[in-house]
């Protein structure tokens, strides 16, 4: 069989697609990135709301300063692994910030939030070990537990009973039993009962592994996410987390209470054979984490909470089927791929940028149009994106008038 013959299913769907709106929806290039909230394609002023950039760091003249001062004083990449020669001053400050801000004994810092799960839970587990890992984790999560020898067992998506039941089925522990959820869930934007996970798993003698990549720096009192917002967080054994969401930048950390985490240093092959993060996404990460833990960090937060509410008030209100309460990710189910695929142009071309998530990403099969918050969206901004989905409401006869006379 030929080489790309197994891709036919999904270049039918891409094929689809794009004869419908023209473009792929998952390439879409911007040619100008304007500020926080602002981009431009072509001609087109568009308004941001679907980066990930929760607080709005990434223009921060701080942050931003703190990375060129990286580049002149140690150049633009470290050429190494941590192991190697891939180890400066700022890889070890930023590892103790991150430390002192979680309260935690350990922290290990990662060239991407990526192989931060891939490195952290294949090092951590082994052939005797049994892995519960959430149904709805992120891929990151399920490729961790992939290069794992640990057997994986998944229960079902925020469901504590479901997790005691699936541990106490385990007749014969050779090892241990490793639970993996997430605190803010990507897709949904629904959240994860951390003090009820953490019940079950430390009874049945486990240890609780908790993905806060787009929880932290928007929970918790100094930003350090879900387990510190249900005041659990000297509980948690390990928390992970990414620099591209409110840290602005390229790489990825775990902290843990264990002080013997690390030894994993020494085994974790992701961590062991690629280049370490380079100097300026490391300051950059740094000064982030400096803005999350103060002052600026509480009017942020205080922020972004307020145009969640109002957003999902918003569209609440349109009659929009919204898959959680407000939180800084807010997303509305659509029929299929297709429907979802012509809304999501309809609102590029009519200046705004959302998330299209479709399957096999997003769980249960769901399609959806995905918003990301920003604390450097103002109310100004929100209104405009209420006003953007409601006049998408006014045309979606239209929208699927199209859709039927392309597709036919």
């Amino acid at each position: 069989m030929p080489l790309f013959d197994k891709y036919g299913s999904i270049e039918s769907r891409v094929g689809l697609v794009k004869k419908l709106i023209g473009k792929d929806p998952l390439g879409v290039e911007f040619d100008d990135i304007m500020g926080r909230t602002r981009g431009r394609i072509g001609n087109r002023d568009i308004i941001l709301a679907g980066t990930n950039n929760y607080l709005g760091l990434t223009f921060d003249e701080d942050c931003m300063e703190a990375a060129k001062a990286a580049i002149d004083a140690h150049g633009t990449g470290t050429t190494g692994s941590r192991v190697a020669n891939g180890t400066y001053t700022e890889h070890v400050e930023l590892e103790k910030a991150l430390a002192d801000h979680f309260g935690m004994a350990s922290c290990i810092v990662f060239s991407t939030g990526y192989q931060t799960n891939l490195a952290a839970i294949s090092g951590l587990t082994g052939k005797d070990d049994i892995i519960f890992m959430d149904a709805d984790a992120h891929a990151c999560i399920i490729d961790g537990t992939r290069l794992s020898e640990a057997s994986t067992i998944r229960f079902r998506h925020n469901s504590p009973e479901d997790l005691d039941k699936r541990m106490s089925r385990v007749k014969e522990k050779k090892g241990d039993f490793f639970v993996i959820i997430e605190g803010l869930y990507s897709m949904f934007g629904d959240i994860a009962p951390i003090d009820e996970f953490l019940d079950v798993t430390h009874r049945h003698g486990g240890y609780l592994y908790i993905d806060e990549a787009h929880s932290y720096g928007v929970f918790g009192e100094t930003g350090c996410g879900l387990a510190e917002a249900q005041g659990v967080m000297d509980k948690v054994d390990f928390i992970a987390g990414t620099f591209s969401k409110s840290l602005a930048s390229i790489g990825g950390f775990c902290v843990s209470k264990h002080p013997e985490f690390e030894i994993a240093r020494k085994v974790m092959r992701p961590y062991l054979f690629t280049a370490s993060p380079t100097p300026s996404n490391v300051s950059a990460a740094l000064a982030a984490v400096g803005k999350i833990n103060s002052p600026i960090g509480d009017a942020l937060r205080e922020n972004i909470w307020e145009r969640a509410k109002q957003l999902h008030k918003g569209l609440d209100d349109l009659g929009y089927d919204l898959c959680a309460d407000p939180s800084p990710v807010i997303a509305a189910r659509r029929p299929n791929e297709a429907i979802c695929a012509m809304e999501w142009n309809w609102l590029l071309e009519n200046g705004l940028y959302v998330n299209i998530a479709v399957p096999p990403g997003t769980p249960q099969s769901t399609s959806l149009l995905r918003i990301s918050l920003s604390a450097a969206h103002t109310e100004d901004d929100v209104k405009q994106i209420i006003e953007k989905f409601a006049q998408l409401k006014d045309v979606q006869g239209d929208l699927m008038a199209d859709m039927m006379k392309l597709a036919g």
